[in-house]
């Protein structure tokens, strides 16, 4: 073997609770992919492991043990924070970098990390075998690289069969994944991830889920229900979230995974995406229920007709509201997504989406920029449009809304649905359907003053305390 230890680096700081709920699964399949091909690897999140997010201690590290140092540049966000940690790596390791943001920016890394000798384009687990085993660069395909002062990039690897990949060896962590918020641990449930399909057969605008960043059209599969649920009852974490663009895109295999968790007794509870037509199936509705489905991520994106027809959603206002009441009467978490800043919307739109949260029975919900990748319908349509402009990380904005003035609307519309009496309620309702268990929230108990401590301190260094308690007592849209 060529290298007799490789790392793995998931090179991310701790920052917020979902950056820290679950473990980095897409550096977890390369590690597992290149195993049997180097003398030992090293799996680091530098989230959890608190004496090597010291970079002293990691070049140490590097320099005494490793010989492959492997990042995922997977986030637009602490993008100059991960650029100086490999600018920081030592000269005479091999530099292999990959992940979504190294997809989309490879001639930006190379041009502001020196040290980069290769990156992985797209999806890595057969091109890391390839390195690892010295395959001359110039016969790996996916990869692009330095040479005589020049960057090649070699032709792209093909979209791998989702049932030739290997689940990801958990063994090789270090830590139990759970939720901390400002450095704090706040429960003692853990959490976890299972792929269980690729793709998606819809074609919603904004996203890439069926085109990826290489332009590659990403047709559905889907692994067998069997090969699933073993995959489940290897995993020790009380909360699973399937990462499926959509978990349900086959009702009759989501019912089959759902029979043989019942069957097998499997205590678990799931996390999953899907879209609001789940609601056209009562009798998988009620298995999923008896399964151990907890929360559902639905994908709604605006409440305005128009808009949903220009994201090609399938599906308007109405639909929304008739299924919503069907979801809603079930013992689960509906959690929406929605899209604001999209092109024409007015602000009185944009704020409208809180208030239509709360009439149709969400939850939660979490409300995202527009925001365009590579190789999306819509960024043709942002340039197009007068007045409508991208910055570097793909996020739209206008000469109207600039983008300083859409954080302003996030914050008002988080404002606005996540109420005092709101939160309370969505504790309730967490602690009713058995989400978490109220023993396994006692860390919270405990820790409430210091995390509410951390808190403060943040907002005030953010020169904004004054103004969010207002919106907290007063909630004004």
């Amino acid at each position: 073997m060529k290298y007799k230890h490789a790392l793995f680096l998931y090179p991310y700081i701790e920052k917020s609770i979902e950056m820290c709920l679950f473990p980095p699964t897409g550096l977890e399949y390369v590690a597992t992919s290149a195993k049997d091909h180097v003398g030992k690897v090293t799996l680091v999140d530098l989230r959890y492991d608190k004496i090597l997010c010291d970079t002293g201690k990691l070049m140490d590290f590097i320099r005494k043990n490793i010989d492959i140092i492997c990042v995922s540049v997977s986030w637009n966000r602490q993008v100059e924070e991960v650029y100086r940690l490999l600018n920081f790596m030592p000269d005479e390791i091999p530099l292999v970098v990959g992940g979504y943001k190294a997809t989309e920016d490879v001639d930006e890394i190379f041009k502001r990390c020196p040290k980069v000798d290769i990156i992985v384009r797209g999806e890595g687990e057969e091109t890391i075998k390839e390195i690892a085993k010295d395959v001359p660069f110039e016969k790996i395909l996916g990869i692009s690289y330095r040479s005589g002062g020049r960057i090649i990039h070699n032709k792209n690897r093909q979209l791998p069969d989702i049932n030739d990949i290997t689940p990801p060896n958990r063994r090789l962590r270090q830590y139990e994944y759970s939720m901390i918020s400002n450095g704090i641990k706040v429960t003692s449930v853990t959490f976890d991830t299972i792929l269980s399909s690729r793709g998606c057969p819809f074609n919603c605008k904004f996203c890439t889920f069926s085109l990826n960043l290489l332009g590659q059209k990403r047709n559905y599969a889907s692994r067998s229900a069997e090969s699933v649920v073993e995959e489940i009852e290897g995993v020790s974490a009380g909360i699973i979230l399937f990462s499926d663009e959509n978990f349900f895109t086959e009702p009759d295999r989501a019912e089959e995974i759902c029979d043989l968790i019942i069957a097998r007794k499997i205590k678990k509870r799931f996390v999953a995406q899907t879209r609001i037509d789940l609601a056209e199936y009562p009798e998988l509705l009620k298995k999923i229920v008896k399964a151990g489905f907890k929360m559902l991520l639905l994908g709604i994106e605006s409440p305005h007709d128009r808009i949903l027809t220009v994201l090609n959603k399938g599906f308007d206002q109405d639909t929304i509201r008739k299924r919503l009441s069907v979801l809603r009467k079930q013992p689960i978490i509906c959690h929406g997504y929605f899209i604001y800043g999209n092109i024409g919307e007015t602000e009185e739109e944009m704020l409208y989406i809180s208030k239509f949260s709360k009439e149709i029975g969400l939850d939660t919900v979490a409300f995202s920029k527009l925001r365009v990748d590579k190789n999306s319908p819509l960024k043709e349509i942002v340039k197009n449009t007068p007045g409508y402009h991208l910055t570097s990380k793909g996020e739209v904005y206008s000469d109207r809304y600039s983008h300083s003035y859409l954080k302003k609307i996030h914050r008002r519309l988080r404002f606005s649905f996540y109420t005092p009496f709101r939160v309370l309620k969505i504790a309730a309702k967490i602690l009713k359907i058995r989400f978490v268990t109220f023993h396994e929230i006692m860390p919270l108990v405990v820790v409430a003053p210091l995390l509410l401590k951390r808190i403060i301190e943040k907002e005030i260094k953010e020169k904004r305390l004054v103004k969010s308690i207002k919106h907290i007592l007063w909630h004004k849209t």
